[in-house]
């Protein structure tokens, strides 16, 4: 736990109890201040009553004695309307922050110098976190990840000279963070995302930029023109930019050609790690997000082939692209975090003959914008809600079959890859939907995607949770 310490002495106040809330108020008690808390679901309250965290609803508090009000970043905070409590702490005149922010004063207070890595984009900010502090830990660095991935920010070992953290940044997260000031800032890619939250577009890119605005480095991809604007507008503003390029050959920066991820300086090129071979990082997407780590890896000092040793040894991430399995030429890859299609175009790019296993609780268009990668698929699984829809979507475009449940799409597609006569083949889980309808969510999806392919015959296992 990182005790907050920089608010000992004063009132505060805290709305949202979930797991980061309770490690929040817990860490802001330990740091000696006054907290009250709330939350709208009774059951949270009770939750963190029994943790000795004391409690009231805040529509009855006098907020003229809160020093600072702390918000969940699950809360909203300016769209589709402002919560209820952020009115009554801007009526009071109390400042707005989240856990992130209480991370970096303390971080601030205690150990400035130490290492921070801050992570943000639209796509590929877990990857990009789990990777760049596996590449540290196998370097033997003291490496803390957390924030948006794994553990809540307060929950880490406290700020240390030579402690790296790794820290995994949402929009909201940022919104609540306005003092944010990572030794090196990553700004990933920016798409339309989590709008019904932020108005705008625009809004949201303003945000995502904020944390490359206060980093001492920042490292962009400059692969859509948001960000490539954003990266203009630092350099201009004196800032050390450090462009990345999943397909461009850059003047300065880091770029991937194929395999081979590229230095460039003064026009100049030359390779500093590959990932040939390397199948937990196959396809475009995951060369943009090695990029990312390799560069804040060589900005905290790691040696290039201290970097390529971390590359190759990298698990990947759990439900994305995560391979589970072999046997023989056939391939099972759990990508059961795709929920929607834009989250399954990754997957779907990166292998020229696959067995979907695709279908759940429908998104709003469906599977048509993966039209393109229809040529990839040897044949198609579809199950749960989306199944009918799915199919009048592939219609002539590709072989399927309604397979109903996750444990039948398992058995045929493993049977028909068998039969494959490529050099591999592909069963991929990546539904293209939510998994409401027949899991609870998606992690537990993947689970009981891994156990079937697992349980399968002759199937070799790869690796486990990661």
């Amino acid at each position: 736990m990182i005790p907050a310490t920089s608010f000992s002495g004063r009132k505060v106040a805290l709305f949202g109890l979930g797991g980061s809330g309770i490690a929040t108020a817990r860490a802001l008690i330990a740091g000696g201040a006054e907290v009250l808390a709330w939350d709208d679901n009774p059951d949270s309250v009770a939750k963190a009553e029994g943790q000795g965290i004391a409690t009231a609803d805040l529509r009855g508090a006098d907020w003229a004695g809160f020093a600072s009000f702390i918000l969940s970043p699950g809360v909203p905070l300016t769209h589709p309307k402002p919560h209820w409590s952020v009115d009554l702490a801007r009526g009071a005149g109390v400042e707005i922050i989240g856990d992130v922010e209480l991370f970096v004063r303390e971080r601030i207070l205690k150990a400035p110098a130490s290492p921070f890595i801050a992570i943000t984009g639209t796509n590929g900010k877990s990857t990009t976190t789990a990777l760049t502090a596996h590449i540290l830990k196998a370097a033997g660095r003291d490496a803390q990840m957390g924030g948006n991935i794994g553990q809540a920010v307060m929950t880490l070992d406290p700020p240390a000279p030579a402690r790296h953290y790794v820290i995994e940044c949402s929009s909201y997260q940022i919104d609540l963070a306005p003092s944010i000031n990572p030794s090196a800032g990553v700004l990933l890619n920016l798409t339309p995302d989590h709008l019904d939250r932020h108005g705008t577009m625009q809004h949201y890119a303003s945000i995502k930029e904020r944390l490359v605005a206060g980093s001492e480095t920042a490292i962009v991809g400059v692969d859509d023109s948001f960000c490539a604007r954003i990266a203009d507008r630092l350099e201009r503003a004196g800032k050390r930019v450090v462009r990345i390029s999943k397909r461009l050959p850059l003047t300065d920066g880091f770029f991937a050609d194929g395999t081979s991820l590229m230095r460039a300086a003064n026009g100049r090129h030359e390779r500093v790690a590959s990932l040939d071979g390397i199948g937990s990082l196959r396809g475009q997407h995951n060369a943009q997000n090695a990029l990312a780590a390799l560069a804040a890896c060589l900005d905290a000092g790691l040696e290039p082939g201290e970097i390529q040793s971390g590359l190759e040894s990298f698990p990947g991430l759990a439900h994305r692209m995560e391979q589970v399995g072999r046997k023989g030429h056939v391939l099972f890859v759990n990508d059961s975090k795709a929920t929607n299609a834009d989250a399954a175009a990754p997957a779907l790019s990166s292998f020229p003959r696959i067995y979907w296993i695709a279908g759940g609780l429908p998104k709003e268009g469906g599977i048509e914008p993966l039209r393109a990668f229809f040529p990839h698929i040897a044949k198609a699984y579809l199950i749960g809600e989306a199944a009918p829809a799915f199919a009048a979507t592939l219609g002539e475009a590709a072989p399927y079959e309604i397979a109903g449940t996750l444990a039948a799409a398992v058995e045929h597609a493993a049977a028909d890859a068998a039969e494959d006569e490529g050099p591999e083949a592909v069963v991929l889980l990546s539904p293209a939907c939510a998994s409401f309808d027949q899991f609870r969510n998606f992690e537990m999806r993947g689970e009981a995607f891994r156990q079937a392919a697992q349980s399968i015959d002759g199937v070799e296992p790869i690796g486990g949770d990661v």
